[in-house]
């Protein structure tokens, strides 16, 4: 016996549409409840959602100072902000002392060495100061190499018109 004999789809479609051409009342309802589940998974599958690209985005730069400005006027406003960024480095400093004070007074009151322990938090401060030292000097020895590069842009910068 072929296998082509046994998969022919022949036999079953004349059996299937000898059995659809029978006057049955229900043959088109069954034939829909029939389809239905592959119609709804053809549509499931189907379906894709596509969303738009989004906008590229507008750049806005920073207007706050005018494009004619001076020199002179430039300085000006730079130690200007310089004073102020001073007053709250003393500011800020002020605040730190005050806390570590209110600790002190609170540690000498549960009975804690506050000595020993402003001694290390100095120390450990200490530490931390001369790391930061130490990683700038490393960046500005790593820009000074790299000089040329940034007096060039600064260069072409103050030539298109804004300012540094």
């Amino acid at each position: 016996m072929s296998s082509l004999s046994r998969f022919n789809p022949k036999a079953g479609v004349a059996d299937f549409w000898h059995e659809f051409r029978k006057p049955n009342p229900l043959r088109w309802p069954i034939l829909v409840v029939s389809c239905a589940p592959l119609a709804v998974m053809f549509y499931w599958l189907s379906s894709e959602t596509v969303y738009k690209d989004p906008e590229r985005p507008t750049i806005t730069y920073i207007s706050t100072y005018e494009p004619g400005r001076s020199d002179d006027e430039i300085v000006e406003s730079n130690l200007v902000n310089q004073e102020v960024k001073e007053l709250r480095e003393a500011e800020e400093e002020r605040i730190a002392q005050r806390k570590r004070d209110l600790y002190k007074a609170l540690g000498a009151a549960a009975g804690m060495d506050v000595d020993e322990i402003a001694r290390e938090a100095d120390q450990r401060r200490a530490a931390e100061e001369a790391a930061e030292a130490e990683r700038r000097a490393q960046r500005f020895a790593r820009d000074s190499v790299d000089g040329e590069t940034s007096a060039d842009t600064s260069g072409r910068v103050a030539e298109e018109g804004t300012n540094p």
